[in-house]
């Protein structure tokens, strides 16, 4: 969709609006202008911070609860819920945390809530795919109310990370099965309300440990679940929304950057696109074919067309910033020619209409995607693939792919794969869900080896070989193809104001933004 088509479509819409309000006698719904209005593409899948492993749900519970670590910009790890750590040997961390924080509503934070925390992922109280990233764990104990003992089966170098703001939250002891349909944090915001399909409504917490918020900070949160791009654009536009992250198409930033109202910033992003394939499909399951749809990709040209040259092209999972990542891969440069014949070597020769196969590919009801289903219809087609495209409601989308039912879909990673670790949850035979993310069912005993030992291994240099072979491997392979990483961008009211983006995309900038004109919206 291009400019001019977004200019047209704002403008009917806005003319239906007025239509409208003309019909009922005028009237507008007027809305608190001390509530920040965040636009989201879909309902969080689960706001317990032990269950929810989608963008919305890590994100939001990020400002609602709080793990032992928290982790920077630079990947490094600094204290949260705990003050202070330190690891006596390979086998032993041990935890203590600080005095006098409260949940938020005013139960003391104490080494049993860590305990409870840990043990109802790892026993299965909570049915999670978080839980085997704790396997490493033998016992936890707390030899007083602010000290956490975890020890250890064998040495686990994820483990901190795993026990990171970003990764996980710890809740009250006791809390069960349906704690997330009320989640109690000791986060900056406390929560209030969530309605499926409409609204997650969040508050500052006044028992946060951080300090007191200025006046000028965001008070309160409405997270409004606006699937279409053009009602987020229009919703923008006229100002009863605030703020969209990373959900609208590259194409209406042109239109929006136009309007008085609002500013857009942005910033290399660490979010990669990548397209998954269904290893155990009868058709998918040769490596030949999957590289023979990575050389007919021409991502140049839809970073080019349909991301406005806001993405930077990707061959990895991992950053590229990060020490572990390796450019030494594989590489699919866009080659039709030799997609044509790769695909002949696996014997699938063309028809007499020129087709040599059928696919399917899945997305949800996203407009990117669904925009980058179409493009990669019409390449595909050149090396005579047909594709066909099956748009899914958000939750049986993700269910779908979660138990297999897909040959292709194409997701972004969020946050998730800024540590190496990605490849075990993502790649391992042993992470097949409900244990991790590895949807498409690949299975590599070479790999799995390696990433154990890259796993334990107390070595950095020995570490980075390992993962250096593990992302050969994956580039030769390809259970999944990694397209590009998307820049993050922020659309915003000017309203409000120190908005920084972050390159994971997260929410965090909401923690030191500001509102102006809080008594009315203009």
């Amino acid at each position: 969709m291009g400019k001019l088509r977004w200019k047209i479509l704002l403008v009917l819409t806005a003319l239906c609006e007025v239509a409208v309000l003309g019909c009922h006698g005028g009237r507008t719904i007027r809305r608190d202008p001390s509530t920040v209005v965040f636009l989201i593409e879909s309902s969080p899948n689960s706001l317990d911070p032990r269950v929810g492993t989608d963008g919305q749900s890590e994100h939001i519970d990020q400002l609602i609860f709080d793990g032992l670590v928290a982790r920077d910009a630079h990947y490094q790890f600094s204290p949260a819920l705990a003050e202070r750590w330190e690891q006596p040997d390979p086998l032993t961390l041990i935890f203590h945390l600080r005095h006098g924080i409260r949940f938020q509503g005013g139960q003391l934070l104490t080494s049993q809530d860590v305990l409870w925390t840990l043990n109802s992922m790892r026993n299965g109280a909570i049915l999670t795919p978080k839980a085997a990233s704790y396997d490493s764990i033998s016992t936890i104990d707390a030899p007083d109310p602010f000290t956490v003992r975890i020890h250890l089966k064998q040495p686990d170098n994820f483990l901190l990370g795993n026990l990171s703001s970003s990764a996980m939250g710890i809740v009250p002891a006791g809390s069960g099965a349906d704690f997330w349909r009320h989640p109690v944090g000791t986060g900056p915001f406390r929560f209030v309300s969530q309605e499926t399909d409409k609204e997650v409504v969040l508050e500052r917490n006044s028992y946060s440990w951080t300090g007191i918020s200025a006046p000028d900070s965001v008070r309160r949160i409405r997270f409004q679940v606006v699937p279409d791009a053009i009602t987020q654009a229009l919703e923008l536009r006229k100002g009863s929304a605030d703020v969209a992250s990373n959900s609208l198409p590259i194409d209406a930033l042109p239109v929006l950057a136009q309007q008085e109202n609002l500013a857009i910033e942005e910033i290399g992003g660490t979010q990669v696109q990548y397209l998954a394939f269904n290893t155990q499909d009868t058709i998918l399951g040769n490596r030949l074919v999957r590289q023979a749809i990575a050389f007919s990709v021409d991502r140049s040209l839809i970073v080019k067309t349909l991301l406005g040259g806001r993405a930077q092209l990707a061959d990895s999972l991992l950053p590229r910033q990060h020490w572990a990542y390796t450019d030494d891969v594989s590489h699919y440069a866009y080659n039709p020619k030799f997609a044509s014949q790769l695909l002949d070597q696996a014997g699938y020769p063309p028809g007499k209409d020129g087709i040599r196969l059928h696919l399917t590919m899945k997305t949800s009801t996203d407009e990117g995607t669904r925009q980058l289903a179409a493009t990669l219809q019409q390449q595909l087609a050149q090396i005579g693939i047909a594709l066909d495209i099956r748009s899914l409601e958000t939750a049986t989308f993700l269910q779908d792919i979660s138990r297999g039912a897909f040959q292709i879909y194409s997701l972004r990673w969020v946050g998730g794969n800024e540590q190496p670790d990605i490849f075990s949850y993502a790649f391992s035979s042993t992470r097949i869900p409900p244990r991790g993310a590895n949807r498409g069912r690949y299975k590599n005993a070479h790999l799995d080896d390696l990433l154990q030992d890259a796993e334990r291994s107390s070595s950095q240099p020995r570490r980075r070989d390992d993962y250096a072979a593990v992302q050969q491997i994956l580039s030769r392979d390809l259970p999944a193809y990694s397209l590009w990483y998307r820049d993050s961008i922020l659309v915003h009211n000017k309203r409000i104001q120190e908005v920084q983006p972050t390159p994971s995309g997260d929410f965090s900038f909401l923690l030191s933004a500001k509102i102006v004109n809080r008594n009315s919206i203009p």
